[in-house]
């Protein structure tokens, strides 16, 4: 062959595989792309064929179609398939999540060992599919994929500001279309309580109503006079989690305790300290000091009995029980409070808060649930009003138990992890979505990585995943929410799903404008200049 055909054959070879490369970009990036050479094509009508117990996906796949691409889409099991899901059991050595996705002249095949696998298959084919004309093209390519971390999350605070079932079910639409699994529902704090809990009614008959909210910021002295409400039945919750679970996403339920409790004593006073009536808070910041009488059997009790009735609702039986920013001068005021630490031979009120996490760990733990908080829970002391006191409490925190860190020197993240708990990275300052732009940067965003630099690698494996948070005070509409979140949150999807060796922050902003044109994954506001 002369040299000018050689080289003629390599700059075509190149040109291909730069525009193949450029028509597959996938958020979040798989780990392993083989392009073949040439497309494949198809008309207006396109067949799936599923295995059994795929037709879920299937159908996500078929309305995916028709809605976004106007695709005349059908299951048809005898027809010859255009698009093959398939389970493949010898795929169950790979992480769960793993799934294959092949384009070649004979159609699509996507291949998992179980139903997310194929739905994470589906969400990159969707990606990939461009529209010429009347036809469907993709490129020909083989992609072998799957998760860095099984734990890839989304929190929402509604105790703010209450949004909705169906701003809820829109939202679990798009993070199920980034591949993120789990929803973290933040559902009561000192300006709401959000979730019905059938034996004590006033908890959303008075807890979920306010009747004024701050404005201006944490240093705001005005308020807007507007009464603020709303909240879940228990009818609601179980349609969200079912809708949710279509989509391969867990919903993990947040009960505040034992501070961020102002709504709930605001609904049943003699949850706390004093016994003094009070409001529904109506400021916000961390400066409540209405806290549950953890030392009052009857307010144990109360607990208890939401839990219980918090477990059947969320079928991953896992509980956030918050333990964050707790203020302990009520405790330290108070006589029956400290009479029972003395009785008790408790130190002081960090452990006296260490000793009812441990103690409520157990309890759901037996209940066969398991019991997730923000890493105060671990008696760590991250805020300065918390720093004098001494924690020496015997108790620990019941095995299995996990820990969200979010706030502290990294060095905390080790610590739990050589105690041998699981922990959620959410290191406040990478993560926080309420944050503006200038403070927290698409960049920014991109590079967090929820192993932190440094920690051993034996300990590696206790990193469950990350969570990228959105706190809604200043969040009060469903624009200025989806504004915080996108495009950032695609960031947090591809750094909890692409290995660290394949993330690059240029091929990923090309893939966000190509996706940001997608309304179903992108909601239609202005976030052009959210970088």
């Amino acid at each position: 062959m002369k040299k000018s055909h050689i080289l003629l054959f390599v700059l075509s070879f190149f040109c291909v595989s730069v525009f193949a490369q450029e028509k597959a970009l996938i958020i979040p990036a798989p780990q392993s792309v083989k392009y073949g050479e040439g497309e494949l094509k198809w008309g207006k009508s396109v067949n799936i064929v599923c295995s059994p117990g795929l037709l879920n996906e299937a159908s996500i796949l078929k309305d995916c179609l028709l809605n976004e691409y106007k695709s005349n889409a059908s299951i048809n099991k005898k027809s010859r398939a255009n698009v093959m899901l398939s389970i493949d059991k010898k795929l169950a050595s790979k992480p769960a999540g793993a799934y294959e996705l092949t384009v070649d002249s004979k159609g699509v095949k996507i291949l998992a060992a179980e139903n997310s696998g194929i739905y994470y298959g589906v969400q990159s084919l969707l990606q990939i599919l461009r529209k010429e004309k009347d036809a469907l093209v993709l490129q020909k390519m083989a992609v072998e994929d799957y998760p860095a971390f099984q734990w890839r999350s989304f929190m929402l605070d509604e105790s703010r500001h209450f949004k909705g079932k169906e701003v809820v079910k829109d939202l679990l639409d798009r993070l199920g279309r980034q591949k993120m699994n789990v929803f973290h529902w933040h559902l009561t704090d000192d300006q709401g309580w959000r979730i019905e809990i059938k034996k004590y009614p006033k908890l959303t008959e008075i807890g979920s109503y306010r009747d004024s909210t701050q404005i201006g910021g944490y240093l705001g002295t005005k308020y807007d006079g507007v009464p603020h409400r709303g909240f879940y039945t228990q009818e609601d919750i179980k349609e969200i989690v079912e809708y949710a679970s279509k989509r391969h996403i867990t919903i993990i339920p947040e009960i505040e305790m034992p501070g961020h409790a102002t709504a709930a004593i605001a609904s049943y006073p003699w949850l706390g300290v004093t016994g003094d009536s009070i409001k529904v808070s109506c400021f916000f910041g961390s400066k409540h000091y209405d806290i549950y009488n953890v030392a009052d059997p009857k307010v144990l009790g109360f607990i208890e009995d939401v839990v219980d009735e918090l477990i059947p609702l969320f079928p991953a039986h896992i509980i956030h029980i918050g333990g964050d920013e707790v203020r302990y001068d009520q405790w330290e005021q108070s006589a029956f409070v400290q009479d029972y630490m003395k009785n008790n031979r408790i130190a002081g009120p960090s452990d006296l808060q260490v000793q009812f996490t441990n103690n409520l760990s157990r309890f759901i733990k037996d209940k066969g649930a398991r019991m997730i908080g923000w890493n105060e829970i671990t008696g760590a002391k991250v805020n300065d009003y918390q720093l004098t006191d001494t924690t020496n409490a015997n108790s620990k925190l019941a095995q299995g138990t996990l820990v969200q860190f979010w706030k502290g020197d990294l060095s905390l993240i080790q610590k739990t992890a050589e105690e041998g708990y699981d922990v959620v990275n959410s290191f406040h300052a990478s993560t926080y979505l309420d944050y503006t732009y200038e403070m927290l940067p698409l960049e920014k965003s991109y590079s967090f990585n929820p192993i932190p630099e440094g920690l051993p690698e034996n300990l590696k494996s206790k990193i469950v995943g990350g969570e990228c948070l959105l706190w809604s005070e200043e969040i009060p509409d469903v624009q200025s929410m989806y504004n915080q979140i996108f495009p950032r949150v695609a960031a947090y999807a591809e750094d909890f799903w692409t290995l660290p060796q394949n993330k690059d922050f240029k091929r990923f902003e090309s893939a966000l404008s190509q996706l940001k044109k997608n309304a179903a994954i992108y909601p239609s506001l202005i976030w052009e200049n959210n970088k």
